[in-house]
């Protein structure tokens, strides 16, 4: 059956009509047609928004949006019908309260099966009857037209529970990974590239064609059989193109070098195909694909590459620890496969998806009053109308496609990262667009030197899990192949970012030749990347901004690097410190004793405090002393019949070493006693992950929630942002404003 869209309309075969092509009408036709074609349901057997009567509902009327009988005669007798459909907009993501929504529906009309579906993401329910479950039951797949009619098939159908869940795609990517160990012999990350290739084909292949279509085995043999019949002589193979046609669709995503090639024999990639069959990418949630691309990765990157995957429940933590906000500017200089980008993107989204749903909420309380049950069914059905409108305008803020929608914003405007590792890089671009997005940020480039978006006091939140141990040489020197020279990029960024971004490319530009080091005040106290890196994150926040670490506890309680923490706490309030143990990094190769560090960057008004206390203690410190510099000073300038000896300039000079120790001790005291602050500190023994990957308890759950009370008592940071206020008009016209709060 043919979907067929005429301007903003949008016919409805079942009401026999053309409606406004909302966002949620066309998920709505477009699942109909899916009944029909793969289902062979006819349109008899169906009706399109049957009012619901459920007290459970509270004001307001409730559709189902779409209801299946077993045949037209049971719905012509107004018997119970089979399948109740409920649909979202494709772009609002489905919560459990709509599951349980839907499962209501459908129990009211004493259906076997119910279904929710923004065509992204399509789950289908077992309705128990009697009362509401704790936990939903989720089956394979619905009846078609056939099975419906039969009650055995029906109990069968119903029995075949679906564990359809993320363990089962990682596993398959674990069993496809083997499959090119085993014929290619590649490594596990040359294996893990070629796995990313066939994964974006497949991507590409189900959203360009209808959401029913996925990219099996069968097809890519009807397909290539189609191909071949038109190849030229030497042209390239099917599986080739296919590759050659991706790269072209995610070109401006950098995902793929323009001559890449897939490197595996056509037989191993039929192999991956089949096995992967099984999913829908283009319909798979966001959550069930990202987290399991994020699983395979981590286990894939252990040894070697260890060091670029962050555990989970450890980005997890630090995430809520620093609680970003809708509108603030997130980084991470230096990303990896891109964990604390995802989880920061994910945890805006949920809060955003979260305020939506509140004000849907509003919307209801607005419109369905005491007045609406005294109204007419005219009356009521342009009420209804109404909030369907406002519904479809909220909804409208988590298209990727507006530009001005509040999702949208957050994946272009807010996501920074850089990863100095091509591979990584991509795999954070990749790791991105499986968790839904905010990947157009994210460059291959060297995190301590600017790029795109990624510049000096700029930056509301920043997360990093930098490279331990490692030293930048002291003649390591900024060169010509630094320099940014994309032209095209060059004035797109001009554009959009001004004369910022023309002076951010001066830190690169005007210091060729010069050392990297060079560009840093704790450059000539220690070349340990880790250092150098804490250093960078407190200069890409703005004045306030907030920085979660994670690094080896040596810069902690190493001695010889007491002038580069005391550097740190010049320009930064430490928030929190937490020693995990070292199990959490052994999983993916680490070894080194980690901790967890919370500084929250100096605003204006306080560093101008911090500096001042330090003049003051340094010459309160020079006063004491002064008298006796001047005379050591004096002694080592005679010259002639009144030189001192060797032995005599050798004590002055000890002694005066001595009066500059003094000097600073006394200097670090004194601000240390006018500027001091509590800094709370936690050990945990469990932090969710064991030497071997697997789940164990994670005492970092409890201690994130004990902080978010501890910095709200104590008022640690404050989020003066913009946030989005809507208002409705009695003619129901929907606005919004930004306020600050």
């Amino acid at each position: 059956m043919e979907l067929q869209i005429k301007g903003n309309k949008i016919f409805a075969p079942l009401k026999d009509a053309w409606l406004v092509n909302k966002p949620e009408e066309e998920v709505r036709q477009r699942y109909i047609c899916r009944l029909v074609d793969n289902y062979q349901y006819n349109l008899d057997q169906m009706t399109q928004e049957i009012k619901v009567n459920n007290s459970q509902r509270g004001t307001g009327a409730a559709r189902a949006d779409i209801v299946v009988w077993r045949s037209q005669e049971d719905k012509d007798a107004q018997k119970s019908p089979i399948i109740v459909v409920e649909c979202k907009a494709e772009n609002v993501t489905i919560r459990e309260a709509d599951y349980f929504q839907g499962y209501n529906y459908a129990a009211w009309a004493g259906a076997d099966f119910f279904v929710t579906t923004n065509l992204k993401e399509t789950r289908i329910f077992q309705v128990v009857k009697g009362e509401m479950p704790k936990r939903l039951q989720e089956i394979v797949d619905i009846p078609d037209a056939a099975t419906a009619n039969s009650d055995k098939k029906i109990k069968e159908l119903l029995k075949k529970t679906k564990a359809f869940t993320r363990d089962e795609f990682s596993k398959l990517l674990f069993k496809c990974h083997n499959i090119i160990r085993n014929n290619d012999k590649l490594s596990p990350e040359a294996a893990f590239d070629e796995i990313s290739k066939i994964l974006f084909i497949k991507i590409r292949y189900e959203r360009e064609n209808s959401a029913n279509q996925i990219f099996s085995l069968e097809t890519f043999k009807r397909d290539k059989e189609s191909y071949n019949s038109y190849k030229p002589q030497g042209g390239e193979d099917f599986y080739q193109f296919l590759f050659e046609q991706t790269k072209q669709q995610f070109e401006k995503d950098h995902l793929f070098e323009p001559n890449e090639r897939i490197n595996i024999r056509e037989n191993s990639f039929e192999s991956i195909v089949k096995e992967l069959e099984i999913y829908n990418l283009s319909t798979t949630s966001d959550d069930v694909k990202g987290i399991a691309f994020e699983e395979f990765l981590g286990k894939t990157f252990r040894g070697e590459l260890g060091q670029f995957f962050t555990p989970r429940t450890i980005v997890d933590f630090m995430v809520s620890i620093l609680d970003p906000q809708e509108g603030e500017l997130i980084c991470d200089p230096c990303c990896g496969s891109g964990g604390f980008l995802i989880r920061a993107f994910e945890y805006v989204r949920e809060h955003i998806e979260s305020d939506i749903e509140s004000e849907k909420e509003n919307i209801k309380r607005h419109f369905y009053t005491d007045a609406y049950n005294k109204m007419s069914k005219a009356q009521q059905a342009k009420v209804d109308a109404k909030v369907s409108d406002a519904f479809n305008k909220i909804n409208h803020e988590l298209d990727m496609g507006n530009e001005d929608g509040r999702l949208r914003r957050l994946s272009f405007d807010c996501i920074y990262g850089t990863d100095a590792n091509p591979r990584m890089a991509r795999t954070a671009k990749m790791n991105m667009i499986m968790h839904g997005d905010g990947h157009g940020g994210v460059h291959h480039h060297d995190g301590l030197l600017n790029v795109n978006g990624i510049w000096e006091n700029r930056f509301d939140v920043i997360f990093t899990n930098p490279p331990f141990g490692s030293r930048i040489e002291k003649g390591m020197k900024i060169t010509e192949a630094d320099r940014f020279t994309d032209v095209v990029k060059i004035e797109a960024y001009k554009q959009r970012y001004g004369k910022e971004y023309e002076e951010a490319l001066r830190q690169v530009n005007d210091n060729v030749g010069k050392t990297i080091l060079s560009l840093f005040d704790t450059g000539i106290m220690s070349g340990l990347t880790e250092v150098l890196f804490v250093e960078r994150c407190i200069r890409l926040l703005r004045p306030g901004g907030r920085l979660g670490i994670v690094l080896p506890e040596g810069v902690l309680n190493n001695t010889k690097l007491q002038k580069v923490r005391e550097y740190f706490e010049s320009r930064a309030k430490i928030l929190l410190i937490v020693s995990i143990p070292q199990d959490v990094f052994i999983a993916s190769g680490a070894t080194v004793k980690p901790s967890l560090l919370f500084f929250r960057k100096f605003t204006e008004e306080e560093q101008l405090q911090y500096d001042t206390v330090k003049t003051d203690a340094q010459n309160e410190a020079m006063a004491q002393y002064q008298t006796e510099i001047d005379e050591l000073n004096q002694g080592l300038s005679l010259r002639g019949k009144k030189a001192m000896s060797k032995e005599d300039k050798k004590k002055i000079k000890e002694r005066l070493k001595e009066i500059e120790n003094l000097i600073r001790e006394y200097s670090l005291r004194t601000i240390k006693e006018r500027c001091d602050y509590e800094i709370p500190v936690a050990e945990v023994e469990k932090a969710g992950i064991s030497t071997t990957g697997q789940p164990i308890e994670n005492e970092l759950i409890p201690l994130a929630a004990e902080f978010l009370k501890y910095r709200q008592e104590n008022e640690m940071w404050s989020n003066i942002i913009k946030k989005m206020a809507y208002t409705i008009s009695d003619d129901g016209t929907l606005s919004r404003t930004y306020v600050i709060g």
